[in-house]
């Protein structure tokens, strides 16, 4: 193998399981073609894969044979290789928070960067732009009670609240009442009667 393919390969081989490359990362290297070339030939022999455009990650390796990395860890690499917030969708959080027994079928993450669909393996996994409401309460259970009452929708809101403040740690009850007049407005409403009712 010439150097450039194997230095390219050596890199992503030594970031953990669903590191992102981008051949923007190896301009210093050589000219875009070359690069472009390298990243295409490694890709067409299995050592990497391709998850979107401009965007490659290794195959996990295990006695088994090869796999794509863990969906979650290659969104997470995405994330802060962009310096976006990605979580949850509302429906992965409204079961994580036990308010709905469905599991959903699809990964689909939220976030405050561009939508897209990443490629990995057999498996199709949706990034979806979020309004900043939807984010502004960070990752923590809080915030992931905010995307699952926006799943679970206005008719569902005060069943799921009480639910709510039954199981979250009071710090994150504190924090999601806090935080309501970022919120819309059925949302802030219903969070204040749940507080009063408290």
């Amino acid at each position: 193998m010439s150097t450039l393919p194997s230095a390219l390969l050596s890199y992503a081989q030594s970031l953990p399981e669903g590191g992102v490359v981008s051949p923007k990362e190896f301009l210093h290297l050589g000219s875009r073609a070359a690069i472009d070339q390298a990243f295409s030939r490694l890709a067409k022999e299995g050592k990497l894969l391709r998850v979107a455009r401009g965007t490659y990650v290794t195959p996990v390796s295990s006695r088994f044979g090869t796999r794509a990395p863990a969906p979650e860890k290659v969104v997470q690499s995405l994330a802060a290789q962009n310096g976006e917030i990605v979580t949850l969708h509302g429906a992965n959080a409204a079961n994580a928070l036990g308010l709905t027994q469905q599991v959903p079928i699809r990964e689909v993450y939220l976030t405050s960067g561009r939508s897209r669909k990443l490629k990995l393996g057999r498996y199709e996994v949706t990034i979806k732009h979020a309004p900043r409401w939807m984010l502004a309460l960070g990752a923590g259970q809080a915030g992931t009670a905010v995307r699952a009452l926006a799943w679970m929708g206005p008719s569902h809101v005060h069943e799921s609240l009480a639910a709510l403040r039954r199981t979250l740690p009071p710090p994150e009850w504190q924090t999601l009442t806090s935080g309501r007049a970022s919120l819309p407005s059925w949302m802030a409403r219903a969070i204040g009667e749940e507080a009063i009712r408290g």
